[in-house]
């Protein structure tokens, strides 16, 4: 795979943060490369967490203190770009670790191959992970042999891996981006799903369509696809539940529609409660922004509520959201490094919230 060049290379979070590989820490912060600056007369509003490899898609978790992300890993490949993501063609997973944002981040041995999961065939596409007792769970979509995404999960005693994984797909899984979220009551829910490459409008009967529509619907006046969300068995490696739709609604509580492309659910979902509130928030998509909806229960319905993130550099945007030290954090991704779309770079930033509970709007680039 091809290195960014090494001027381009600001191994940081919020500009400041050193990068490491396995157990190896790099320069302090005072001595990371000068921010590299983006187009138009803007800079970066944040630097990426490391260079020694390509990722994507963060989901960020604290367990005992310590922030680990569990990103997508990009490559280098052969196939052209196409509207279904074909050229995204990841094939194994990394986990990054740090001590405190803006520290250094530790990259480790890979923790999960393709090669191993017998029933999958390619595109390893964005994963979580959860924590039950002891064990770690790491939650990942691929296609399998007939070219459908399904969701694996994989087993460690360690929160990096090495993972071993379930020999089948979860029984009943589909589609892509598993985001897993664990109540206060300890209940835990996996929400997934995605439209165009993510295939959700090919599911729709229930059974894989290999010649379903291309994108979504195409019924921009009725209520657009939703994101599915399924409370998890006690071992955390099956749905306990029949998946159900995550309905997000306008302020006059009707569904948002299919023709709704900056508001309507595409892919990239991600949960997490502030104030006794649920937020769901995801990605638009094809208009590139990370929005939100705030509900009373982990299955909804979500009201429409706002922006989290502007469009990043790169046609996909993708998320996580934290809180670590009492402060609440963004992992999101663009392509800073390579300029190109299959070739992303991780990032963190903080994030705020109004009195009222709203979230402020984050712009990933800011002025010179």
């Amino acid at each position: 795979m091809n290195r960014p060049p090494m001027y381009l290379v600001a191994c940081a979070a919020l500009a400041v943060a050193a990068c490491s590989s396995e157990n190896e820490t790099a320069a302090d912060a005072d001595n990371a490369a000068p921010q590299a600056s983006a187009t138009e007369g803007r800079q970066y509003l944040s630097q990426p967490l490391i260079s020694e490899i390509y990722t994507a898609d963060p989901s960020a978790h604290v367990w005992d203190g310590k922030i680990y992300v569990y990103p997508s890993h990009d490559i280098e490949g052969p196939t052209p770009e196409d509207d279904l993501g074909s050229h995204f063609e990841m094939r194994d997973y990394r986990v990054l670790s740090m001590d405190k944002i803006g520290g250094p981040v530790t990259l480790h041995p890979v923790a999960l191959d393709i090669d191993q999961v017998p029933w999958a065939d390619k595109q390893m596409w964005a994963p979580d992970a959860a924590r039950k007792g002891d064990t770690y769970f790491l939650y990942f979509p691929a296609k399998d042999k007939q070219g459908a995404f399904r969701i694996g999960v994989a087993t460690s005693k360690s929160p990096v891996g090495p993972f071993e994984p379930q020999p089948e797909p979860i029984k009943g899984s589909f589609s892509i981006d598993p985001a897993v979220f664990t109540d206060s009551d300890g209940k835990s829910y996996m929400y997934f799903g995605g439209i165009w490459g993510g295939q959700l409008q090919r599911f729709t009967t229930g059974e894989y369509d290999p010649n379903g529509s291309k994108t979504d619907l195409q019924a921009d006046d009725q209520p657009a696809l939703t994101a599915k969300v399924a409370m998890l068995s006690d071992d955390m490696l099956q749905f306990a539940e029949q998946p159900r739709d995550v309905v997000v609604t306008d302020e006059n509580g009707k569904p948002l529609l299919g023709g709704d492309h900056d508001r309507r659910f595409f892919e990239a979902s991600w949960m997490h409660k502030y104030n006794d509130k649920y937020y769901f928030s995801y990605s638009t998509g094809d208009t590139h922004y990370i929005v939100y909806a705030i509900g009373d229960s982990p299955y909804g319905p979500f009201r429409y509520t706002g922006r989290i993130l502007e469009p990043v550099e790169g046609w996909t945007t993708h998320h996580s959201i934290v809180e670590w030290d009492g402060r609440w954090w963004l992992f999101y991704a663009d392509s800073q490094l390579s300029g190109q779309t299959r070739l992303r770079n991780v990032k963190v930033t903080e994030l705020f919230y109004n009195p009222d509970g709203t979230i402020k709007t984050i712009d990933p680039f800011v002025s010179r």
